[in-house]
């Protein structure tokens, strides 16, 4: 016989590399050796070096402007430059302020690089007569008002200790007062997670000190910091880079603000939830007109101008960067027309009367012509994305078509307050169209399509192995083709998380478009998802385990609320049932109505009931925060039971505990 033809040798070699397990070290395709041995981390590609380049290039990163608003005023900083636990454990550390002095490396995008510098700049700042700013120690902004008798305090940061470091820096440099209000601009928890630092309720009861928020401000809190906690969570970590270094290769910036503190999250609620388009207070002597922007950037959010001083808050509507529709870590899409039209009614209400515009993040701008300018490409910049969105839309592009086809308007590459260091031009125009026509494109194969895991596995099969996916996404990664090398790869993961070489790639291709990524938000997501996909996810306490202080705040019946999303109904065994729950305390009753399908509490003695349990709302406390569990509360007698004694064990038995760092970037 004739010796076999090329053709038909190079046909055997595609069979046997399809039918590999993906961890051989290359791959041979005719007289070609493709390597298959994953790249070093932590180092920029040549088609990274060559994007990042061309950043540099094509904006001003040298104009000083921002950097001279950033630090002025400076009165001044720490004398520590960590905030540590009582424990000693370091939770906030602005010793990493001076590694990011300099050029921008290889690996960060250098108009990012810019954004962590002006970020990072820390300390107490005079902002204008009788208003200051805590700036540097957390990702918020703390604004701190002179009023007649003490301290109005604005935004109180995220977590206890940074605020009372905060207050404690306000007080030492320019002498201790009591605190005589705190004010909450909207409903995230890096706006009032530190409220307890500030001051403690029994404090605001003796002296009767307001603490304002914007109306549907609780339950706005309730749905994002306790419904739809742990998965929000999650992604969160994600978003801020909770587990990445501090360093070029890892977190540079949230974008928002220089990252997130550790720490413990309380609440206090609000004595009074403020509504109407316009609502004047006078708070300790100095003139508010509060001015709503629900909708806007969070559901419950308000600005306000000071008359007497000519200046004006815009809280998080307006700051430093192009913020999100819709952001990483989840929550609501935003209405991005609705938040345009509210910088702009704010522009001709307040622009010409404004000396000086400050947010809760990032630093002020002032000068009425800059003030105008600020607010009005604000303004435009939502506008764009919510208009470009929709005329793309109505001509037949679905949500990703529209989001690559949406070029940067040419007012941003001057002006870097609009530019897309939290949110993104691609990300925002598809919350745009998720706003207005849901989350499926209007492809019919797009509306039920297969859980990814099964997909996935059928890709594979159908590109022809694990071994030809592997090969194509190495081929398209050496390209610089990254968001097709992670596409690929990223089936490959799903259909068999076990191949370490698939991982590693993918991690590869992750990493390198964090390191070209504008977002801090973008950056770090891609870069905590490559460290969790060469390492596993973390371990380890939840960040909700750090909430109990929180938790004390929450009305009793949401609390419930948020134990029925824990309810499943493949654990109910029994019969539907009720049970009520007596709080000797606070004197309150909950009856907790359980069917095969839902957990529905009311208030009140609502229908007969198998059982009856009475607790102390402190220790349902310590039972919600995870702190204590029901058996362990039973045994000590600190939860009784009367009538039937199976029930609460049926009752909590039903209830899942979700894990917090279940994998998410892997199957």
């Amino acid at each position: 016989m004739r010796s076999i033809s090329k053709a038909i040798i190079s046909a055997l070699m595609l069979v046997l590399t399809a039918c590999g397990d993906g961890h051989d070290s290359a791959s041979e395709t005719g007289s070609q050796t493709l390597s298959l041995t994953p790249p070093k981390p932590e180092q920029a590609s040549p088609a990274t070096i060559s994007v990042n380049k061309a950043f540099a290039e094509r904006l001003p990163l040298s104009d000083p402007s921002d950097f001279e608003d950033a630090t002025r005023g400076l009165v001044a900083q720490r004398a520590k430059d960590i905030i540590s636990a009582s424990n000693g454990q370091v939770l906030w550390s602005a010793k990493t302020a001076g590694a990011f002095d300099g050029a921008a490396p290889d690996t960060v995008n250098p108009s990012l690089w810019r954004q962590s510098q002006l970020t990072r700049i820390h300390g107490l700042f005079e902002v204008a007569d009788g208003i200051w700013q805590v700036r540097g120690y957390d990702l918020a902004v703390m604004t701190i008002l002179k009023g007649d008798t003490g301290w109005i305090i604005i935004d109180p940061l995220t977590t206890i200790e940074t605020a009372k470091a905060a207050l404690t820096l306000v007080n030492d440099t320019l002498g201790p007062r009591p605190v005589s209000a705190m004010i909450y601009t909207h409903s995230h928890v890096d706006h009032f997670g530190g409220a307890r630092g500030i001051i403690s309720e029994e404090e605001i009861a003796a002296r009767n000190v307001p603490v304002l928020a914007p109306i549907g401000f609780t339950k706005a809190v309730i749905d994002e910091n306790l419904l739809a906690a742990t998965h929000m969570g999650r992604r969160a970590s994600l978003m801020y880079g909770f587990h990445l270094d501090e360093d070029a290769h890892g977190h540079v910036s949230s974008g928002l603000g220089p990252g997130v503190p550790q720490g413990a999250i309380s609440l206090i609620l609000p004595s009074e939830e403020i509504s109407g388009p316009k609502a004047a207070r006078v708070i300790d002597g100095v003139a508010f007109e509060f001015i709503d922007a629900a909708g806007t950037e969070a559901p419950a959010e308000f600005m306000f101008y000071l008359p007497e001083k000519r200046a004006l808050c815009t809280a998080e509507v307006a700051t430093a960067t192009f913020h999100n529709i819709l952001t990483m870590r989840g929550a609501k899409a935003r209405d991005a027309l609705g938040w345009s039209e509210a910088i702009d009614k704010l522009l001709v209400d307040y622009g010409a009367r404004s000396d000086v515009v400050f947010a809760s993040h990032h630093w002020p701008t002032w000068g009425t012509e800059n003030v105008t300018r600020f607010l009005t490409e604000q303004r435009d910049v939502y506008r764009y994305v919510h208009d470009q969105t929709l005329r793309h839309a109505n001509s037949g592009r679905t949500m990703t078509e529209l989001a690559d086809a949406i070029s940067e308007p040419d007012f941003i590459a001057q002006d870097f307050h609009a530019r897309g260091y939290y949110g993104s031009l691609n990300h925002n125009s598809k919350a745009v169209y998720q706003h207005y026509f849901g989350w499926w494109s209007g492809v019919p194969a797009d509306f039920n399509r297969l859980p990814h895991e099964t997909s996935a596995a059928r890709y594979v099969e159908a590109m022809g192995g694990t071994q030809a996916v592997l090969r194509l996404g190495v081929e398209a990664y050496n390209k610089g083709d990254y968001r097709w090398s992670a596409e690929l790869l990223n089936h490959l993961v799903f259909a068999d998380a076990s191949n370490k070489t698939g991982r590693l790639w993918l991690a590869s291709a992750y990493e390198q478009m964090g390191f070209q990524a504008e977002s801090g938000a973008w950056r770090s997501y891609y870069l905590a998802a490559a460290k969790e996909l060469r390492e596993g996810p973390p371990s380890g306490p939840a960040p909700t385990e750090h909430m109990p202080e929180f938790i004390v705040a929450i009305e009793t019946i949401d609390l419930f609320n948020a134990m029925a999303t824990r309810f499943n109904p493949e654990k109910m065994k029994r019969t539907p049932y009720a049970m009520r729950f007596r709080f000797p305390d606070t004197g309150e009753v909950v009856t907790v109505a359980v069917s095969k399908a839902t957990m529905v509490p009311r208030y009140g003695d609502a229908g007969e009931a198998i059982a009856e349990l009475t607790i102390t709302r402190s220790d349902f406390n310590r039972l919600a925060a995870g702190e204590a569990g029901a058996v362990g509360l039973l045994l000590s007698g600190k939860l009784k039971v009367t009538g039937d004694a199976l029930a609460p064990r049926a009752f909590f038995a039903s209830l899942d505990t979700p894990e917090f760092w279940a994998p998410l970037v892997t199957p």
